[in-house]
């Protein structure tokens, strides 16, 4: 079973662009093909786990999806044409058939068509870039979020957004001054996608070669495409060097190696030959230098140094200032603050570094620290590195990453025997005092105490002032409840610890006041914003909560309680603390997904098993996965957070607004 579904992942990863992208030419909706595409997936789950992985899994899927493109056509009664097109593609010889998913040239046609459609001018660039990495790229909301360092939800609202707005929008290959228009967004998304496969963002590996493969090939083809845009030049340039070390990048354990400590030899020469002669097309069409052009000039700075120590940061730190000037995102600027760090010490380049503390964008970017420790380190402030490399190592999602960040948080020495706040965090806790669902609150406010200043901080050296920031910059737009909640969590762990800083509580309680709370009941969600709601991409297991507590009325802790043992899917039902929790249809078709095979256990799971400092009782936690019952506090959370677009004043709505808007 695990091998079949490793085989469907790694054909889904391999094909999907192809898929969508010829079914999109097919059906001309480009929502309406993912979906299709996905019902293919889902299909294959089912099927090949006992017939086995057909001889050509992308023709399968392709003719799978076709044939519920012509259902859904049938019901629709709409699309009568359409239909006509589709049963003609059923229709051909086999071996037709195969030619459209194997034909190289049509594929890439296809991916092409797709790349330009998901970047129409129709759609917002935020919403271009998300859609064409979903559809093209084949990455999860999640990995996009990452990218983009937003949330996941976020992400979500804007491929349904996208979808919608390019309903009907023919998919062609533009011409003239549309491609021009159209080039530019296109290029982020290469690059991001390169980004991804270079960097993980998630996972055991540092690297995900088949997104890198995949955003070489595509800019390869867009190279062609346009061969007279010095910036797709410059792409092309930038991501052959960047791609030529990859060899070099990881150690025999597949840790990271720095760019100033890896083995130059190991670099493959001929990326970096196609690199500088893509550059050189670029320079040869003139004008002045974009985005890419100068971060493939930055990289070729690198590709020439012979050692680490021959490498031109002046030159490069010049690079910086030009590309800040141009593009000055936050992720940039740290760029440049690592380079001056080089040019000029690592004194001002910290400063450059520190500058970024309060840019919210970057509250969980696990760079920034990574930054700050280097350079720390390099000051010779080891105390203060190994916290931030602790902290950088938390925040990462990477397994190989994690490993090398704490790795040099170890080779920094080994902390005097203090207090540290992730340890009274633990110790404050495990109180026998504390209910569950107190822990639980208490818990949300020190995580992101402890990510923002470090759990490897000693306790003593906190202060007022700092714990102020991490409130403004964390909670700063939170709801009046929300930020006195965790206002409460701080002070009463800060009299529970008794901080040296403790004097300054009323000094702190000024600094982060408390806010007036509404006492008007909010009402339930109107019919427009359950439809809107309904159409948000989110994960199965947010939709099929929102829906069940829509349709059941049942309060939320009841729902979370349930167990997938209680469930009688056959009369919609399930018996919980003394009550029957019903369903209907939009339910019953979301808890079979949600199941995914499962017997026993809490239905609604955590995103992750329950670390060894927070352990769960044995009927919270999944029998087959580990991972715990997901809390209210989180479940609140995430609707919050991915309901701020319904909400006008941008705060998002409460889970008790599903179903209280039904009375």
């Amino acid at each position: 079973m695990t091998d079949v579904r490793r085989t469907i992942d790694a054909v889904w990863k391999l094909e999907s662009a192809a898929l969508i992208g010829g079914l999109t030419r097919l059906v001309r909706d480009v929502g309406l093909a993912e979906e299709l595409a996905q019902d293919a997936l889902v299909t294959a789950l089912e099927q090949w786990p006992s017939s086995g992985v057909p001889d050509n899994p992308a023709a399968w899927l392709m003719t799978t999806a076709k044939r519920r493109g012509i259902d859904h056509m049938r019901r629709a009664e709409r699309l009568t044409r359409r239909h006509e097109q589709l049963a003609r593609e059923l229709d051909q010889p086999r071996d037709v058939e195969q030619r459209d998913v194997e034909h190289h040239d049509v594929q890439h046609d296809d991916v092409l068509r797709l790349m330009f459609l998901s970047s129409h001018p129709v759609l917002p660039t935020e919403q271009r870039v998300a859609l064409t990495l979903r559809v093209v790229g084949g990455l999860t909301a999640a990995e996009i979020a990452r990218a983009f360092l937003v949330t996941e939800q976020r992400i979500a609202q804007r491929i349904a957004a996208a979808k919608q707005a390019l309903s009907g929008v023919p998919i062609e290959l533009p011409e003239g001054a549309s491609l021009a228009e159209r080039l530019s967004s296109v290029l982020e998304v290469v690059y991001l996608i390169f980004n991804e496969g270079y960097s993980a963002t998630a996972g055991d590996d540092l690297m995900r070669l088949d997104l890198t493969l995949e955003a070489l090939r595509l800019g390869r083809l867009l190279a062609e495409l346009a061969p007279d845009e010095a910036e797709v030049h410059g792409l092309v340039a930038l991501m052959e060097i960047q791609a030529s070390r990859s060899a070099a990048r990881t150690g025999p354990s597949g840790e990271p190696v720095q760019l100033h400590e890896q083995n130059r030899g190991r670099w493959d020469r001929l990326l970096i030959r196609r690199g500088f002669t893509a550059l050189l097309r670029a320079r040869d069409i003139g004008g002045p230098p974009g985005p890419y052009v100068l971060q493939a000039a930055i990289a070729v700075c690198h590709a020439q140094a012979r050692t680490a120590e021959d490498t031109d940061w002046r030159q490069i730190s010049t690079l910086y200032d030009a590309l800040v000037r141009l593009r000055p995102t936050p992720v940039v600027r740290l760029n440049r603050a690592v380079a001056v760090g080089f040019a000029q010490g690592p004194e001002a380049g910290l400063a450059l570094a520190d500058e970024l503390s309060t840019d919210r964008t970057l509250l969980d970017y696990h760079l920034l620290p990574g930054v700050r420790g280097d350079l720390l380190a390099k000051l010779g402030r080891p105390a203060e590195a190994r916290v931030e490399f602790a902290r950088a190592a938390a925040l990462t999602r990477n397994a190989a990453e994690r490993d090398f960040l704490l790795r040099r948080a170890d080779e920094l020495g080994t902390a005097a025997p203090v207090v540290t706040l992730g340890q009274a965090a633990t110790d404050f806790l495990a109180r026998d005092d504390l209910d569950a669902a107190t822990k639980r609150s208490y818990a949300q406010t020190l995580r992101r105490l402890c990510s923002a200043l470090g759990d490897r901080r000693p306790l003593e050296s906190l202060t007022a002032d700092e714990i102020a920031a991490v409130f403004e910059v964390a909670w700063g737009d939170a709801a009046a409840k929300t930020w006195n909640r965790h206002r409460s969590t701080v002070r009463s762990f800060g009299a529970w610890a008794a901080l040296p800083d403790l004097p300054d509580l009323p000094h702190l309680a000024a600094m982060v006041e408390r806010r007036v709370e509404s006492s008007v009941r909010t009402p339930g969600l109107t019919a427009a914003q359950l439809e809107r709601l309904w159409e948000f991409e989110v994960p199965v297991r947010e939709r099929t909560l929102w829906r069940l507590l829509h349709e059941s009325a049942a309060g939320v802790r009841v729902v979370l309680s349930l167990n997938v043992e209680d469930l009688d899917l056959d009369d919609r039902r399930a018996r919980v603390a003394g009550r029957w929790v019903t369903w209907r249809s939009g339910t019953a078709r979301l808890l079979p997904v949600l199941l995914a095979g499962r017997g026993r256990g809490p239905l609604f799971l955590a995103d992750r098993r329950p670390g060894p400092a927070r352990p769960r009782a044995a009927a919270d936690l999944c029998p087959d996965t580990g991972r715990g019952r997901l809390s209210y506090e989180r479940a609140e959370y995430l609707f919050k957070r991915a309901t701020r677009a319904l909400d006008p004043a941008g705060q998002g709505h409460t889970l008790r607004q599903l179903w209280s808007g039904r009375r």
